[in-house]
């Protein structure tokens, strides 16, 4: 057969965007309710970011729709030469190899766009225009670094672990949900994603700001490329007078 879109694939792409717009929904429907988890003030979102939401909103769709072009595009050309997902054994292996695949890609691509002068200026500082992250920021960013990580990141992943459209979507969406929540500025005690996971909201909150820009590249699971290769910067999460909480970072020992 030829190049051909099956409903599987329609579906499989959506579901992360689904759950993207509705799992940052709800930070940002309940998060008044919450207020004493907060990493930043309320306030600071419009006081501090340097992109409006309304932008941001722009190029989260923009990003979205790309990224779903590409990912069935791969799914097409690479249709026959998927490993069926017959058992338990065969997806969890296609999820663990997908893991490793999209961390690594992940820690060399963010830390390439910072440590490169060029690129980060003109490409990925549009992120960085988010200082205090909320949940529906998380996939915003450069048209550029966008395209990048469509045809390259997620589809990488994708790729080398065989998975199949759907086994896709759920590890998608999985990663979408703690991407979402990495940006999402709740510290909130009794998160699985805080449990699981030590690359967490804090981890990556100490990234955004001024002082953790050449530390913490790793993403979306385990930090362990920035424990090897020393951009580690360790942190405690304490109470801010007034409510909510603040990060207290743990500069590395150079010496």
């Amino acid at each position: 057969m030829g190049l051909e879109i099956t409903k599987e694939m329609v579906v499989g792409s959506l579901i992360p965007i689904v759950v993207y717009w509705v799992y940052s929904g709800l930070y940002t429907v309940f998060g008044n309710f919450f207020n004493n988890y907060r990493l930043h003030p309320k306030e600071d979102e419009d006081n501090k970011n340097l992109v409006s939401k309304g932008t941001v909103i722009k190029g989260v769709l923009r990003q979205q729709f790309l990224t779903t072009i590409i990912m069935n595009l791969l799914h097409m050309v690479t249709r026959r030469n998927r490993q069926p997902a017959s058992s338990l054994i065969v997806i969890t292996r296609q999820i663990v190899v997908a893991l490793l695949v999209s961390d690594t890609f992940q820690y060399f691509f963010h830390r390439c766009l910072h440590q490169n002068k060029f690129l980060y200026k003109h490409v990925h500082s549009k992120h960085h225009r988010l200082i205090v992250n909320y949940a529906y920021g998380a996939f915003y960013c450069h048209p550029i670094e966008g395209l990048l990580l469509g045809i390259i990141g997620g589809p990488l992943a994708v790729y080398v672990s065989g998975m199949s459209p759907l086994t896709s979507a759920v590890f998608t969406s999985f990663s979408v949900m703690k991407s979402v929540d990495d940006h999402s500025g709740f510290w909130i005690p009794w998160n699985p994603f805080h449990i699981l996971f030590t690359n967490n909201v804090a981890y990556h909150d100490v990234h955004h700001q001024l002082y953790g820009g050449k530390y913490n590249f790793g993403q979306p699971f385990c930090p362990f490329w920035d424990k090897i290769l020393g951009t580690y910067m360790d942190f405690r999460v304490e109470k801010r007078e007034g409510g909510g909480f603040q990060l207290r970072p743990i500069k590395p020992n150079k010496d």
